[in-house]
């Protein structure tokens, strides 16, 4: 790793990425912003590995982005331990939008083709409205879709514009503008470089700069954006530039897979032609019976008289005889094949690539392997060659019937989706149900355009081998369920034979290739288009994009963004899998998916929707700004209608779409609807069908036969309110969402700012069926509103005036007339025509009946929390200013702590073994101290690990990343404050850390005021701040190696204060009154008022090593003291540890279990050595470590066989205490342990109490201990009778 000696200058927003081995995100989207900071940091199963990090984002803004071109980013040390790779980063700032490649490998693993890991991550575009460039965020997008051939005169426009204006849209997508082909479709674009001559006045001849100058003026002054179609996948039929490149479209020139498919076709329309001619009468099909019974008459004859006339097969299979003699005439001149047999070698088909008739292959070099072979039977020469090919025949037959049986599998599919969409065509509720057979309704789509009059099926074949053939080109379409990363128009794809394309069969399909080179017209045509479409609109809609070659869509919109840096790119993608759309997402760099609404088919379902695209949980977790970077689903654009949905008047009732507009609206994404919705048009506004043109706006009192409309309008007044009321809840972050279904049909959304906790709720009552009391409220239960209803931003209905018929304008796109929407806006709620205050509910709540809110009924609250709650809240947020969280009061004024409430203060005045009660001990620990604490349990959950915050954290910061509101800690949270409680109390019983208790008891009093939904993001908050402080402190308390080393030291240094602690009944003995300073600490017996000494010891192990006798042990206390207190600079308590243990030396052992010092155990022969490297090393490690060895030792046995005597009674210098414990070895040792037997081990045998030790003169190497008994690590006792080991030590773990 080589790393930078600038540091990188530290980003407002930070998001850390961990990578891992063999990670391909590919399919995952992260988002970031411009101007945001990206960290990739090592995982673990990269450490120690030399990796190296390349990204396609460019180094700065000013530097033009290039998909191929990458650059390697430089490690970064954050610490300085530069040999620890587990503290560096590299660094991406996001400068510019788009969507940008990383990927990594290591030496010795992947190659750039290969990686061992990548992924992408988008970059917002940055989009900004008015001539002061005011920023429009994405979440307050409201988009309104208009089909731009239905704007009439281009000198016209801006007054039918002006609907999307007082409607409240701050963004226009107008479909395809250039000029159109035959069918009038708006997506079938003849020409993409030029504009529609339908827009051009009388006299004039308006440009796409014309267009530029209007979309201009309403980013300018109408502050409106606008996005349009590009459409990358087909062009028009008649597009001129086609007639020129033909070789731009798939042909059965370029493309020859498609000849049987094209031929296949010609027949369907033969077929056509002839049920209207009436040739097939006598088989009982005629031009005007749709009948049930003629389908299945159309599918008989299909398959019985018209498809097997084709032969199709005969693309795809051999003429056997012509391939024989072929063989024939080779095995004669080269002879029998003499080599071993191979197995595994299968004769295949080999397709001819110009797919003629009988005209595939073989691999004839395998043939001749595999058959021409010695015939033991028969002589040589011809005769064995009629056998060789006889065998050859029978196996090339067995081919062609396996090729026939695979095409007759593709007709018969072929036949059944003819049938399926002539059954939707003709018979299906919510099919057009054709009346008779026509060219224009034809038996099935039609797949290819044809160059020629109709004449008959062999002049159509002809044509495929004239020049002509390059004319014949396949139609675009669609393929239910297709996988979208195939294309459908290349082999092996037979969706074309197998009739599976919803076909336009006005639109041709593109024939890219995979680069340039492949089609250098196409290429050049298509981008010119989208740049052009770039220089004038604000961003563009993909249309089809789930078709789009995905090399194609990224070449194009990298040069887009060369000349629209922030590109808006909207996209519609019906893909059926979210991994697939992630794909397109990131290739792409779209910025908003389209989402229906209108696919909800009840109100729980729409709720869903608005609850999945749209914002945080109301009370999520305060993030910090640096935080992992962490998935999320695709930023979407919900519509209540787009302009490929069918009319909700019709599919719904008229009823809903007010409020399905006002649920629509309450989501914090991006939302749009489409021109004739809010018209109350009750129609679908078909984009092939449809010529009348918009309305334009009025301020005057029109009616239904004026060319204008106004405000009063449908729903125009209620959408207008509804977008205002969108774009500021995005605007102000109100980004926290909660979905509430009331009823069946009534769904309540809540926007929540955290900044001031002000919230807005809007009720809507759904109509997905024409109600049948329309006027009628019906049972709703009450709203219960958390806090003070401030005002009613809004209140609508839809109400039917009159009940005459639907006239149907000849000229215009216009909406129902007998149905007014009434608003009242911005009232209080006394005003309300629709609630009523029905009583104060509990603390902080309102209670909210609903007195007249008919189906179609919507209100939106604006709600506050009461005084108290709000002045609870500020001191929350005061307490937590200091952990550097940003806070800042409802005004918008920073937030500074006051005085005498410093936290950090607080936790400086704790020592460590006060900070290890705050931050760990774990169940049994506690319970040790008798305050009747243990762990926090969860009903039903069980017990945190740990008592203090880390029992608490280790949970949190799970839930906090992922917002997981319902988890059982949040709601063991909402539903009291117990764990609040807790954390204040056990604190507060001990004289360490009860100043802190104090502090914790204050907060969490301020906490206890606020509404149950947000204890869990303000307790998170408290306790992860107070723990980012403690661990702050602790490192500047311990050693400078600690202080400045990497994370990952940092986190080591940790395990110092997890596992040394002071507990009650595993005390080490009293050291020497005579020690000098500094001494050990001391605390008021709180029972007997006695000072009593309170040292630290050391956990063998926790749980399970925790607590009494069994916390510590002399060989696990000295083989961990060096990292545990050594190199963390905890030199006090390795010294009082030390001289503890040195104490309790007895046959010049320390003991194996301490017991307090008179309840040792002697029966460890490694521990002494471990303690007296433990020595050296605090020597070696502490400044004037050697002062140690001057120590006094208050001898608790001065003799072996003395009872434990009082501290102070035989004292000596630790340096004689060594010395004896060397002596003894030497001179040897025999003793009997004391206190022998069951009560002491109750597996061990007699002689395994019995103790031998000294030193091998000849060798120096010490010994000791018996068969018997276990003296060193391996001390476990064997204990079982059924397999023998008991009494038996040293049994293997």
């Amino acid at each position: 790793m080589s790393s930078n000696s600038e540091k990188p200058v530290p980003q407002a927003q930070l998001r850390v990425l961990q990578l891992k081995d063999g990670e391909h995100s590919n399919t995952t989207v992260y988002r970031l912003e411009k101007g945001w900071g990206l960290h990739f940091t090592l995982g673990p199963s990269l450490l120690g590995k030399k990796v190296h990090v390349f990204t396609n984002h460019p180094l700065s803004p000013d530097v033009a982005f290039d998909r191929g071109e990458y650059r390697e980013l430089e490690w970064h040390l954050r610490s300085a331990a530069r040999d620890d790779d587990t503290d560096v980063h590299v660094e991406i700032v996001c400068g510019m939008a788009g969507s940008f490649n990383f990927f990594f490998l290591y030496e010795g693993g992947g190659t750039i083709l290969e990686p061992n890991g990548s992924g992408y991550f988008l970059v917002d575009p940055v989009l900004t409205v008015g001539a002061e460039k005011q920023p429009l965020p994405l979440d307050s997008i409201q988009c309104q879709t208009v089909l731009s051939k239905c704007m009439g005169k281009l000198s016209e426009w801006e007054a039918r514009l002006q609907v999307a204006k007082e409607s409240g849209y701050n963004m226009i997508h107008f479909t395809p503008v250039q000029g159109l082909g035959k069918s009038n479709s708006a997506y079938s674009i003849k020409d993409q470089l030029k504009l529609n001559p339908v827009y051009q006045s009388k006299g004039r001849k308006e440009t796409l700069n014309d267009l530029g100058k209007i979309i201009q003026k309403m980013r300018n002054e109408w502050k409106i954006l606008s996005i349009c179609d590009i459409v990358l996948n087909h062009s028009a039929n008649e597009s001129p530039w086609l007639q020129a490149h033909p070789e731009c479209a798939y042909n059965l020139v370029n493309a020859p897979h498609l000849r049987p498919a094209y031929l296949l076709d010609r027949a369907l329309w033969h077929f056509t032609l002839e049920i209207i001619a009436g040739t097939w009468k006598a088989h009982g099909i005629t031009q005007n019976d749709i009948s049930r019974e003629q389908l299945q008459r159309v599918g008989a004859v299909l398959n019985d008289c018209v498809i097997p006339k084709l032969k199709i097969e005969e693309f795809y299979i051999l003429d056997v005889e012509k391939i024989v003699e072929e063989f024939r005439d080779k095995a004669l001149d080269q002879g029998p094949n003499l080599s071993l047999f191979s197995p595994g070698l299968n004769l295949e088909i080999v397709q001819d690539p110009q797919y003629r008739r009988l005209q595939c292959g073989i691999d004839m070099e395998l043939a001749l392997k595999l058959f021409n072979r010695e015939k033991n039977t028969v002589a040589q020469g011809e005769d064995r060659v009629v056998l060789c090919c006889a065998e050859l025949r029978t196996q090339l037959m067995l081919l062609n019937r396996r090729a026939r049986e695979v095409i007759d599998s593709h007709l018969k599919q072929a036949i059944t989706c003819i049938i399926a969409g002539l059954e939707y065509f003709w018979l299906q509720d919510g099919g057009p149900k054709w009346k008779r057979v026509t060219k224009e309704d034809s038996i099935s789509y039609q797949y290819f355009t044809h160059p020629g009059a109709d004449t008959c099926l062999a002049d159509d074949e002809a044509l495929m081998d004239s020049k002509k053939a390059a004319f014949v080109m396949a139609h675009n379409g669609w393929v239910m369920n297709d996988d979208a990363m195939k294309n459908f128009a290349e082999p092996p794809s037979m969706v074309y034979l197998r009739r599976e394309l919803i076909a336009w069969g006005d639109s041709v399909k593109l024939k890219y290739g995979q680069q340039p080179e492949d089609n250098p017209y196409l290429w050049k045509h298509m981008k010119e288009y989208v740049t052009e479409t770039a220089r004038i609109f604000h961003g563009v809609r993909l249309d089809n994009c789930h078709s789009t070659p995905i090399h194609v869509g990224e070449y194009v919109l990298d040069a887009a963004r060369k000349i629209q840096p922030d590109l808006y790119v909207v996209a519609e993608l019906f893909t059926c899998n979210e991994k697939t759309d992630n794909i397109f997402v990131n290739r792409f760099g779209i910025s908003s998916l389209i989402r229906e609404a209108m696919q909800a088919g009840d109100a729980h379902t729409l709720g869903a929707t608005v609850h999945r695209y749209g914002g945080e949980p109301v009370g999520a977790f305060i993030q910090p700004p640096a935080r992992p970077l962490t998935p999320c689903i695709a930023h979407a654009m919900l519509m209540d209608q787009t302009h490929d949905n069918p009319c909700p008047i019709k599919t719904r009732s008229v009823y809903d779409l007010l409020p399905n507009s006002a649920l629509v609206s309450m989501s914090c994404c991006a939302t749009g609807s489409t021109r004739g919705y809010d018209e109350l048009v009750p129609y679908h506004v078909d984009v092939v069908k449809e010529n009348r043109i918009f309305k334009s706006w009025s301020d005057a009192s029109v009616d239904f036969a004026c060319p204008s409309i106004g405000i009063k309008a449908g729903i125009i007044a209620g959408k207008k309110a509804l977008n205002k009321l969108h774009q500021g809840l995005g605007a102000q972050g109100y980004n926290q969402v909660y979905v509430d279904q009331v009823d069946t049909n009534i769904i309540s959304v809540t926007r929540h700012c955290y900044n001031t906790h002000k919230s807005v709720i809007l009720v809507a009552h759904t109509a997905f069926q024409m109600p049948k009391k329309a006027n009628e409220t019906g049972h709703i239960p009450p709203l219960c509103v958390p806090g003070i209803v401030d005002e009613i931003i809004l209140e609508a209905r839809l109400v039917q005036k009159a009940n005459g018929p639907v006239i149907e304008d000849k000229a215009f796109i216009a909406g129902l007339p007998d149905y007014v929407c009434e608003i009242r806006q911005h009232i209080q709620l006394k005003e309300s025509d629709m609630v009523e205050l029905s009583e104060e509910g509990e603390r902080n709540l309102q209670v909210v009946d609903f007195s007249s809110f008919t189906p179609g009924s919507v209100i939106a609250l604006k709600v506050s929390m009461n005084p108290s709650t709000t002045a609870a809240i500020l001191q929350l947020r005061t307490a937590l200013s200091q952990f550097g969280y940003r806070m800042r009061s409802y005004s918008g004024s920073r937030l500074t702590n006051k005085q005498g409430t410093d936290f950090r203060s607080i936790v400086q005045r704790m020592s460590l073994i006060d900070i290890n009660r705050v931050l760990y001990r774990c169940d049994a620990e506690e319970k040790d101290d008798g305050k009747a604490f243990g762990a926090y349990e969860i009903p039903d959950k069980g017990p945190f690990v740990y008592c203090g915050l880390q029992g608490f954290i280790s949970v949190l910061q799970d839930i906090r990343a992922t917002n997981d509101l319902g988890h059982p800690l949040c709601e063991n949270l909402r539903n009291g404050d117990w764990m609040p409680e807790y954390i204040a109390a056990r604190l507060l019983v001990h004289p360490g850390t009860k100043e802190l208790g104090k502090w914790f008891q204050q907060v969490f009093g301020f906490l206890q005021q606020i509404p149950r939904y947000l204890i869990p993001c303000y307790f998170d908050a408290i306790i992860y701040g107070a723990y980012t402080i403690i661990l702050e402190t602790i490192w500047s308390k311990m050693s400078e190696f600690v202080r400045t080393g990497s994370g990952f030291v940092k986190a080591l240094a940790l395990g110092s204060l997890q596992m040394c602690g002071q507990t009650k009944n595993a005390p080490l003995p009293a050291l020497s009154p005579n020690l000098l300073a500094p001494k050990p600490p001391c605390c008021i017996n709180a029972e007997t008022g006695r000072k009593e000494q309170a040292c630290a010891t050391l956990a063998a192990g926790l749980p399970h090593f925790s607590h009494g006798i069994m916390r510590s042990w002399g060989r696990d206390t000295f083989i961990a003291l060096p990292g545990l207190l050594l190199i963390p600079g905890r030199f006090q308590e390795a010294r009082y540890i030390i001289l503890a243990y040195a104490q309790c030396l007895r046959h010049g052992l320390i003991p194996n279990l301490l017991g307090g010092g008179t309840h040792a155990r002697f029966n460890c022969r490694d521990a002494v050595w471990w303690w007296l490297q433990c020595i050296q090393e605090y020597c070696r490690i502490v400044p004037n470590g050697h002062t140690i060895l001057k120590d006094l030792v208050s001898r608790l046995y001065p003799t072996d066989d003395s009872l434990a005597e009082e501290a102070g009674f035989c004292e000596q210098p630790l340096e004689d205490v060594i010395h004896e414990a060397l002596q003894k070895h030497y001179q040897g040792q025999q003793f009997t342990e004391r206190n022998a037997g069951h009560s002491i081990d109750e597996n061990m045998r007699w002689e395994g109490f019995e103790n031998c030790i000294g030193v091998d003169e000849t060798t120096g190497f010490v010994f000791g201990g018996n068969v018997h008994n276990c003296g060193t690590w391996m001390d476990k006792m064997g204990s079982s009778e059924v397999s023998g080991n008991r009494g038996k030590p040293a049994t293997p773990r």
